[in-house]
């Protein structure tokens, strides 16, 4: 297996309604079944996803979650606009959003936006997002590429950021060796390789975390092609996720 990867360069800063599809075509020739792994504040720039800390109107709850971890109130008002769940106050909220990933703070940044008091949250459906890039890609070059939409993410357990991704389209989310044999004949039960989150661990290392200005990396010869799309099967179910309600006994103890 021989495998690419390299990053767009020349990316300009992305306003919103900028056309992302575009701004890829320019920069590089696709190949078939290519893999486009973007991140997502870039797609969130593009879909005006951007807010400002003086228009957030704080709540009683924002207050007294405030009171308990020493965040700006409005900031943490503004993680709960994007939750549907807390599973952690304290030292920082860990959160379940509408598209129900689990991440600190909604995912909400404060880097690489223009404005003090402006702040960035995650595409509003971020599977939706990987979809139309990718069909926009396919309407510029008549090519099949997969797209991965990452954000970075702390590790349970472990010291340390990596990319994952958020949102997918043209690519499964997992690769299940499961009723497989290993070297020996024995079969696999439990190896279900997380395909989506390895890449995007991976190609987090070429976007980088600071003033690079590389927000979109180009992965060939790595074929996982196939018309599917989204990634909600990554999220554990909430009867076998035992991290979870360990959180949520803990909550309530």
């Amino acid at each position: 297996m021989v495998i690419s990867a390299f990053t767009l360069e020349n990316i300009p800063l992305i306003k919103p309604g900028s056309d992302i599809a575009k701004l890829i075509v320019e920069r590089t020739e696709l190949k078939k079944h290519d893999i486009v792994i973007i991140s997502s504040t870039i797609v969130s720039k593009s879909e005006n996803r951007i807010r400002s800390l003086k228009d957030v109107n704080v709540t009683e709850k924002a207050r007294t979650l405030t009171a308990r971890n020493g965040n700006d109130p409005r900031f943490v008002q503004a993680v709960l606009d994007e939750s549907v769940e807390i599973l952690l106050e304290v030292p920082f909220l860990l959160v379940r959003t509408r598209t129900g990933s689990i991440c600190v703070n909604a995912g909400i940044d404060h880097s690489n936006v223009e404005g003090a008091d402006n702040i960035i949250s995650l595409p509003e459906s971020p599977d939706g997002s990987a979809k139309k890039i990718k069909d926009d890609l396919f309407k510029l070059t008549g090519k099949k590429v997969s797209v991965i939409i990452t954000d970075t993410n702390g590790r349970a357990f472990r010291i340390g950021q990596s990319g994952i991704a958020i949102g997918i389209a043209g690519i499964r989310a997992t690769k299940d060796w499961r009723g497989t044999k290993d070297l020996f004949g024995r079969v696999l039960e439990v190896k279900n390789e997380a395909i989506v989150d390895e890449i995007a661990g991976f190609a987090n290392i070429l976007l980088g975390e600071g003033n690079g200005g590389t927000p979109i990396a180009i992965i060939s010869g790595l074929d996982y092609y196939c018309e599917c799309y989204g990634i909600g099967d990554m999220n554990r179910p909430e009867e076998e996720d035992v991290i979870r309600a360990a959180l949520i006994r803990s909550r309530s103890a």
